[in-house]
């Protein structure tokens, strides 16, 4: 039986919806605005060098140790799906910028010099990513305009896994077959990454979720509270708080990042302490 969405979980499900409800536009470019982040869609590090890269509405921009932030390359284009594939290597989905002549949706495109400058690699005015989670040797892509999760081994060509909707995606640590989402009504599900069956896992609602290194599952609920797992989400532990509705979440290593409606924060201590970055 469907759930009725909790009124915290349906705030935090449009904000993360982003631009589902928005025309599929970037905004008009203004360097008077040129440090201006605005609404968060992804975090990622580059190994290249350590630094965070932060995607936006309005852009991608660069936080060196400074704290500063710095928009790559004067693009605006809204990167709704981001994910670090490699030193310098990004992978990405979205809205051009106005300035580009392109289709509304970009598909799936690759930037290999640090956001710099972007190819499209698939899919270019058909897909509209919001999800990119790399598993191995897949990628896993989840499509808001269609609802479908599809993988792919090439960038290439895309295999449709399941149809269901959903927040966040990431590695099942128990499961090499197997994949853990989270779907609008908050509730963890395993993912058969084969046959594309579904089933729920208990715990509390999450919004994002993501898998350490060392196996553990990572989810931070509406209210922005950490959960910990370390039996793949049958049970879960409560560490810290990020202070507020998640809008995105990413685990290099020991750092752990999170972004909410206005700010990026980093936690060392596996999510029980978090100062800000940006």
């Amino acid at each position: 039986m469907r759930r009725n969405l909790p009124i915290s979980l349906l705030a935090t499900a449009l904000l993360l919806a982003g631009c589902r409800a928005e025309e599929p536009d970037s905004p008009v470019p203004s360097t008077s605005d040129d440090r201006s982040v605005g609404h968060i869609h992804g975090l990622g590090v580059d190994p290249a060098d350590g630094t965070l890269y932060v995607a936006t509405h309005h852009g991608l921009f660069h936080v060196d140790r400074s704290g500063e932030p710095r928009r790559v390359a004067d693009r605006w284009q809204d990167t709704m799906a981001f994910t670090v594939a490699g030193p310098g290597r990004f992978l990405a989905s979205g809205h051009p910028d106005l300035r580009e002549d392109l289709p509304p949706h970009l598909g799936l495109i690759e930037s290999t010099d640090a956001g710099e400058t972007w190819r499209p690699l698939a899919l270019q005015g058909e897909a509209d990513f919001h999800i990119l989670e790399k598993v191995g040797d897949d990628l896993y892509a989840y499509d808001a305009t269609s609802g479908r999760l599809l993988v792919t081994q090439d960038q290439k060509s895309f295999t449709e896994v399941a149809q269901l909707p959903l927040l966040s995606i990431s590695a099942d640590p128990e499961d090499s077959n197997g994949l853990l989402g989270t779907m609008n009504q908050g509730q963890l599900i395993e993912i058969d990454a084969t046959t594309g069956a579904t089933a729920e896992r208990p715990g509390p609602p999450l919004v994002l979720i993501e898998t350490t290194s060392e196996g553990d599952v990572v989810g931070i609920d509406p209210a922005g509270t950490i959960h910990v797992s370390d039996d793949s989400g049958e049970t879960w532990t409560r560490h810290g708080s990020i202070g507020g509705q998640p809008a995105a979440f990413s685990i290099t290593g020991t750092e752990w990042y999170a972004a909410t409606q206005d700010q990026v924060i980093r936690s060392v201590d596996d999510g029980d302490t978090w100062t800000k970055v940006l």
